[in-house]
């Protein structure tokens, strides 16, 4: 037995895992199921030269994509109590963070940086999906509040990169009050007349949308990503109607006026700094 355990099986495992690193070498587009060389799809930002789908992008790459090289500075986050509430479901709230942690190798579901965007000072808070669907609790409202108050001190643009199923249902109401803190802390910004950014990813839902996702002075979107507050089949079932294949995308709601922008991956960044020079009118 103990052979078994200590030979065949990690062979066994090395073999397996060998397997899925050559399987890796090539991905499917969720989109129009065109097989990509994988390192040409992230050398892209994880978008398909084919048909031009935005596929997942951590917020590490993410802020690596925006801002210039060797000025990002991480804005550090006072830590919390992760579970006020001792929830549990199927399974405890602290063995969900903690599983989440050690997958993503994040603290919670949103980074912040201060740094510069085509050597325009910025601070950029940025969801990341992969961190229990971007949900926002405690953490994630600290972390908006810490952002807003760095941007006033600093007196630059404030941009935050949305990409959530809403708010964590683990932490009851106090993830909910994180929509009203949310609010509070974008209105120091308008106070302050600096710029506020929204970049609107793909899913921008929930409590996340219903507050400080949509009070930007300027909303851009990646193309084709969801956008809204209810789900789909919610919103038919209440208004007993079916709804158009494009509604909640970002192009349809650029068209109906709640988006302003909807640019490419690849052009966010130029774009981005021509807003904030134009909106702080720096010529420079």
């Amino acid at each position: 037995m103990n052979w078994i355990k200590e030979t065949v099986l990690p062979k066994f495992k090395a073999f397996v895992k060998q397997k899925e690193n050559e399987e890796t070498l090539w991905i499917k587009c969720k989109n129009c199921d065109q097989m990509i060389f994988h390192k040409e799809f992230k050398k892209n930002h994880n978008v398909c030269k084919s048909c031009n789908y935005h596929g997942y992008i951590s917020a590490y790459d993410r802020i690596k994509l925006l801002f210039d090289e060797n000025t990002p500075e991480k804005i550090e986050q006072t830590p919390i109590k992760e579970d006020p509430l001792n929830f549990k479901d199927l399974k405890k709230y602290s063995d969900r963070i903690k599983d989440a942690k050690n997958k993503t190798n994040l603290d919670d579901a949103i980074l912040t940086y201060y740094g510069l965007i085509n050597k325009i000072p910025c601070v950029i808070s940025c969801f990341d999906f992969s961190f229990m669907g971007g949900s926002m609790g405690r953490a994630v409202g600290n972390s908006i509040i810490t952002a807003t108050n760095e941007a006033v001190k600093r007196k630059c643009a404030l941009i935050i990169i949305p990409s959530s199923g809403g708010a964590r249902m683990q932490e009851g109401i106090f993830s909910l009050m994180q929509l009203p803190r949310s609010v509070i802390a974008i209105n120091q910004l308008k106070e302050n007349s600096l710029p506020y950014i929204v970049l609107l990813t793909n899913p921008t839902t929930g409590g996340v949308t219903a507050s400080f996702a949509m009070l930007g002075d300027i909303h851009i979107a990646e193309p084709g990503a969801i956008i809204g507050f209810a789900g789909r089949r919610v919103i038919e079932k209440t208004v007993k109607e079916n709804l158009p294949e494009d509604f909640q995308k970002s192009e349809y709601l650029k068209t109906h006026g709640m988006v302003d922008l909807v640019i490419p991956r690849h052009e966010q960044k130029k774009k981005i700094s021509d807003i904030i020079k134009t909106l702080t009118h720096n010529i420079n």
